[in-house]
């Protein structure tokens, strides 16, 4: 039930992350990237666990997240075969419309960098901790060059 909902919304609203619990809609994102989930961890902390998620893209990083969170299924656009080796360590129930390698930055052109920062990563909380810091060490930079233009 919760799954349905998110993916229906994740749909209608033409959004990147839903997250629904206990048939609520908890949180929703437009933004691309790991960012949308890194804030509704940061948001909610442990109030996500048993949550479902739907999501534009899940690769490793964002299903070290999951885990991190204890969301209790998954569904992606598009996962990549780390993002589902993640889920199944974690037990956490998954659907995905498509199964690719891995996932790519926005060029198409290399590896997403969120992918090689949690690569060698041996669990979610290690995982998190290294994303947030360079999510947050990039928003000072752009604050930093905001500042300065």
């Amino acid at each position: 039930m919760n799954l349905d909902l998110a993916k229906r919304r994740l749909r209608e609203g033409s959004l990147n992350l839903v997250i629904v619990k206990d048939g609520k809609t908890l949180f929703e994102s437009r933004s691309s990237g790991i960012r949308g989930l890194l804030q509704a961890v940061e948001r909610f902390g442990e109030g996500l666990f048993g949550s479902s998620a739907a999501d534009k893209v899940v690769g490793r990083a964002a299903a070290m997240l999951c885990a991190y969170s204890r969301f209790s299924e998954v569904f992606a656009v598009r996962m990549s075969e780390g993002g589902r080796k993640v889920l199944n360590e974690n037990n956490i129930k998954y659907q995905f419309e498509e199964l690719v390698p891995r996932i790519l930055d926005i060029k198409q052109a290399d590896v997403c960098p969120f992918e090689k920062l949690v690569a060698e990563s041996k669990n979610p909380k290690e995982a998190y901790e290294k994303l947030k810091s360079c999510i947050e060490s990039s928003q000072k930079e752009e604050w930093k060059r905001s500042r300065t233009d």
